[in-house]
């Protein structure tokens, strides 16, 4: 692809996004839903079948080239969210957090592998069991970039904000563990064969050398932010961090003897934007600042996502069935999980409330979990990858005016909305 073409879509999906986001706002909807329909009618299945190179995406392939956009925004998301882990703060909700969190996400994995489990009886051709079990896993994850959107947008604050943001982080380190236990049962399920190393080892390593990592970067990143004074050179600092922890956390080629390291690049992010946010003083102001910056490098990443949603997984009856079924039970999973344990750990009445229902939103965890199933080589990793790509195309247009609905509901959200940088009586 020339760079012109590069250059072309790239700035046709940014102005279709911005666009959309107008019209969204019109009938009240998060812009993030009007990045995600942006994508789908500039990508392969709508504008991109057009054929004609840098109008639009015209193909997959030419999607996959912008994978290393995509993994900045996530890098950036996710040092975002490492904010919401000052100790100040966990001091308060910590606790309630770390319990929630952990209970949500294996309490929708029971109800989504029970569920399925009982589809795979009625119909073993349609659903094989490794499949029900795997997306058992996969519905643990949340998209922490649809929910930090709709939060930034309506620049929502109270007390369901508050443990949001530390539970759908707290989601990747147990999907992480869940999935790879379950993704290991289904492998034995298949082969007749139990692998420990790849159960047991392999996620707990990934999760502790993903946070050893960020917090390594964390404190050389405060070192190094000490020696410049200007607003500019810090920024670039911390671009040049949060670039270097997502470059490192791809590096998944190091093997000693069976066990195999990787990185997860959102929780190694996570981490370095909490060690820096607890032990620089002046890291509220360059969070601020950083927010700013990625802005349009968001867009373009909401945007990517849409087009890469795939309108084929529409093409079989039997699979949007199934789909449909994931979708019900896993909303109950985290509904009713995060429900259950906000009442037991005594939360607000609003968190018991609505705090399942932000946690809807799903996307790239998700879509990386289904992608290492098609290691399976067989039918089993094709369905499990067709249910979630066809749940992704759901959640993530229904999922962030769910959120919105919900922090509205309490009071998270203030009916004044966001304030316009152009006129401040405006509502933008």
């Amino acid at each position: 692809m020339s760079e012109v073409s590069i250059l072309l879509s790239l700035s046709i999906a940014l102005l279709a996004g911005l666009l959309l986001s107008r019209l969204a706002k019109l009938v009240q909807l998060p812009a993030v839903t009007a990045y995600l329909v942006a994508g789908i009618l500039v990508g392969p299945f709508v504008l991109g079948r057009i054929g004609v190179p840098g109008l639009g995406f015209n193909s997959m392939e030419q999607l996959d080239s912008f994978n290393v956009l995509s993994d900045l925004a996530l890098g950036f998301i996710a040092f975002s969210i490492g904010n919401e882990f000052r100790l100040s703060q966990l001091k308060k909700i910590g606790k309630q957090a770390t319990v929630i969190g952990i209970f949500q996400a294996i309490f929708t994995t029971l109800i989504v592998d029970v569920v399925l489990i009982a589809v795979h009886f009625m119909n073993p051709t349609l659903l094989p069991l490794p499949s029900a079990i795997i997306l058992g896993a996969v519905a643990t994850a949340t998209a922490p970039a649809a929910t930090l959107m709709v939060v930034r947008q309506y620049k929502a604050k109270g007390p369901l904000t508050d443990i949001l943001l530390p539970v759908v982080a707290l989601d990747d380190a147990v999907g992480l563990v869940v999935f790879a236990i379950s993704f290991g049962v289904a492998k034995a399920i298949s082969t007749g064969a139990v692998d420990v190393i790849s159960m047991v080892v392999n996620p707990l390593l990934e999760v502790v050398l993903s946070l050893a990592l960020g917090a390594l970067m964390g404190v050389l990143f405060t070192v190094c932010e000490r020696h410049f004074h200007s607003r500019s050179k810090r920024m670039a600092v911390s671009v040049t961090f949060v670039m270097m922890t997502v470059a490192i956390s791809l590096i998944d080629n190091i093997t000693i003897g069976p066990v195999h390291i990787t990185f997860s690049s959102l929780l190694a992010c996570m981490m370095l934007g909490t060690v820096f946010c607890n032990i620089c003083d002046f890291s509220e102001e360059l969070m601020e600042r950083a927010d700013r910056w990625t802005a349009p490098l968001l867009v373009l990443f909401f945007v990517i996502s849409g087009a890469g949603l795939d309108l084929s997984v529409f093409a079989s009856i039997g699979f949007v069935l199934v789909g449909v079924v994931y979708i019900i039970a896993r909303s109950v999973g985290k509904y009713f999980g995060a429900s259950i344990s906000a009442k037991f750990m005594k939360c607000d009445t609003n968190i018991t409330k609505y705090l399942g229902i932000t946690l809807l939103p799903q996307a790239g965890v998700a879509l990386g979990m289904s992608a290492q199933a098609m290691s399976f080589g067989d039918e089993a990793g094709a369905v499990v990858r067709t249910i979630t790509l066809f749940a992704v195309l759901i959640y993530e247009i229904v999922g962030p005016f769910l959120t919105k609905i919900a922090l509205t509901k309490a009071g998270d959200i203030k009916p004044e909305g966001k304030v316009s940088a152009r006129n401040t009586t405006d509502k933008g």
